[in-house]
């Protein structure tokens, strides 16, 4: 009797953990496998398209010379927009971090705030203020000047999306440069080295692959930008795209072609990065961080370099909002029907944006613990996927959901019922990546012992993980959904493509009145959606704790 009442021995206690941890990893690589084939699941488009067409066609379609002006047209800007950020960024963190420059907590924050600003927002209010007939040149009339260059086109496109992307390549170098080990900087100078010269062999290859990463970022913006290209008139792989495929006959063809196209330049465009990042290193194995300490001494250029770090922050913030704000004082007289409207708009934008930063954060919960616990190569496989709809370009995952809903859908997508649902996913599938970064960061600042504490107590797995590993985890799940939110707010292609009948968003609100030329009605929709981005990355920075010394 006594002996059927006896405890489980040690071994029998271990292997019923062992089948209880086998079970649990099962079941978790099967929900992380879940949610990517979910993720991959529009890319199918372009494969059924590109077979849909055939190869011979395929070609044909792809030899015509307005499409390889396209293709030429998406590298040279995306170029530009590239080189021209790392010209502004790389120096402008080396200043804000290494030197004795005035007011460098000030501009720490005023070069990154551009980066709250939809590209699409900037270029209405260049085109507004520097076009032929624009404000400036209005200023510029009583002096006998009645027109100006144009903005539109390359210049234009390239000056823009620069302005609010730089802020990427300032970011990461500025991080890089503050684990920077400054004993070998030392050391070269020791060596009578020159400051160039400790830059070029010492800080650039350390800072490397921080510079690539925020290159990387300003690259695939670039190319997926819709808005900028499309109010500057310039023709890239987006613009076209939206254009063919609204278009009649065989141009959803071709906007499916241009589509697969755009895929294989951004799988191009990752191929680089990985060969310009391999090589560097960040961190301060066996040296000193470089902490807030101003390193290099500028002398008389000190002042100099302040004017030029703030023209740059001026031109991307005050145009912008100096222009908003004209609107704002012309806008409409129906300031009545002009407020609903704005508060339906900004409703719907915080609707849409909080569902797809839930479902996001909830999705991206078992791919960033089995990637924080897991060394496997299905674990990493599983938080690749999550990226492939972060690379896409927002104007072919929209076209792909599109044309699933349209051929799969029925009647239900027809007579818009599942619209709704299709533009939640294609945010989800889109920011994914941000909420199963965010939240791998937390789980690995997590130690094992916690959970195994609270285990050796009585607690069961599911407890253990409730009870102490996720109040750990909140802060970098909150700062995931956070950013997530502040993405989707300012989403513009999947937006347009997707949204269900009558309903808009600040996002389709100000392109609508743009289109239009009713800068007045987008004024208003502009800075609250502003102020929103403003406000979340400030939630961003204080969540994460980022130091701006």
């Amino acid at each position: 009797m006594t002996g059927s009442t006896q405890e489980p021995t040690r071994p029998e206690r271990q292997a019923s953990t062992g089948s209880d941890t086998d079970s649990r990893s099962l079941a978790l690589h099967l929900l992380a496998a879940a949610v990517a084939v979910v993720v991959l699941l529009p890319l199918s488009w372009l494969l059924i398209a590109a077979e849909r067409v055939g190869i011979a066609q395929a070609v044909e379609m792809l030899l015509q010379p307005d499409v390889f002006q396209v293709t030429v047209n998406s590298f040279v800007m995306v170029g530009l927009v590239t080189g021209f950020s790392i010209l502004l960024g790389v120096p402008m963190a080396y200043l804000t971090v290494r030197t004795d420059l005035p007011f460098r907590r000030a501009f720490t924050i005023l070069l990154a705030l551009p980066l709250v600003v939809p590209s699409y927002i900037g270029a209405f209010a260049f085109v507004s203020a520097f076009s032929p007939r624009g404000q400036f040149q209005s200023l510029l009339a009583p002096l006998g000047i009645e027109s100006i260059p144009s903005i539109y086109g390359l210049f234009g496109a390239t000056l823009v999306i620069t302005l609010y992307t730089y802020p990427y390549v300032f970011i990461t170098t500025r991080a890089a440069l503050k684990s920077l080990d400054t004993q070998l900087i030392d050391a070269a100078r020791t060596l009578e080295h020159t400051k160039w010269e400790a830059f070029k062999r010492v800080t650039f290859p350390q800072i490397r692959p921080a510079i690539a990463a925020g290159s990387l970022l300003v690259a695939l913006y670039a190319l997926s930008d819709f808005g900028t290209p499309a109010i500057m008139r310039y023709d890239v792989f987006t613009r076209v795209i939206y254009i063919e495929y609204n278009s009649f006959g065989d141009g959803r063809n071709v906007a499916a072609l241009l589509s697969l196209q755009l895929v294989a330049v951004t799988a191009f465009i990752l191929a680089i990065e990985s060969r310009v990042r391999d090589g560097g290193r960040i961190g301060t194995e066996g040296g000193y961080a470089s902490g807030g300490r101003a390193a290099v001494s500028l002398g008389p250029w000190r002042w100099l370099a302040a004017l030029a770090c703030l023209f740059v922050a001026a031109v991307a913030l005050i145009v912008p909002l100096t222009i908003l704000s004209l609107w704002l004082v012309r806008g409409s007289a129906s300031s009545v029907n002009y407020s609903v409207d704005l508060v339906a708009l900004s409703l719907n934008s915080v609707s849409v944006s909080a569902a797809a930063a839930l479902i996001a954060t909830l999705c991206g919960l078992p791919i960033a613990y089995l990637a924080s616990q897991r060394s496997s190569r299905l674990a990493a496989l599983f938080e690749r996927a999550t990226y492939v709809g972060y690379a896409v370009p927002g104007i072919v995952l929209g076209l792909a959901l599109v044309y699933l809903g349209a051929t799969y859908g029925g009647a239900l997508y027809r007579q818009g019922l599942i619209a709704f649902p299709l533009l939640i996913f294609a945010y989800v599938v889109r920011f994914l990546p941000q909420a199963v970064g965010s939240t791998r960061a937390g789980f690995l600042q997590v130690s094992e012992r916690l959970p195994e504490a609270a285990r050796t107590l009585g607690r069961t797995p599911l407890a253990a993980f409730r009870s102490v590993t996720l109040p750990l985890v909140a802060p970098s799940l909150l700062a995931g959904a956070a950013l997530v939110f502040l993405t989707t707010m300012k989403e513009l292609p999947a937006t347009l493509l997707l949204r269900p009948p009558g309903f808009s968003t600040l996002v389709t609100g100000i392109w609508r009145a743009q289109a239009s030329a009713e800068f007045g009605q987008a004024a208003m929709p502009a800075l609250v959606l502003l102020v929103v981005s403003g406000v979340s990355m400030l939630v961003l920075l204080t969540m994460e704790g980022y130091d701006v010394e």
